[in-house]
């Protein structure tokens, strides 16, 4: 429970922090920059530029769920914890 409304600030923090400036971006804008980056690039590097670009954010994705699965993880097991300890109060 935790870790989903720590997860949804987390995400909400980034994407504000990094897309904070795209909805000022309009069809003119995008048009200049693609045609900066061919110039830059070139036809033949821009797949292989996609291409580096689609794997950083596969990999980027599966880290953060990584990490939020290590922060469920940790959540559980401390939520385990007290539980145990009021076995072994009862017990004795």
């Amino acid at each position: 429970m935790i870790a989903n409304s720590l997860s949804s600030i987390y995400n909400k923090i980034i994407m504000n922090s990094i897309f904070a400036f795209l909805p000022s971006l309009g069809g003119p804008e995008l048009v200049i920059i693609f045609v900066a980056v061919l110039v830059l690039f070139g036809a033949k590097k821009l797949p292989e530029f996609a291409k580096g670009l689609g794997k950083s954010m596969g990999e980027f994705k599966k880290a953060r769920q990584d990490f939020e699965s290590e922060i469920t993880r940790a959540e559980e097991e401390v939520s385990l914890k007290p539980e145990k300890s009021e076995e072994k109060e009862t017990k004795a």
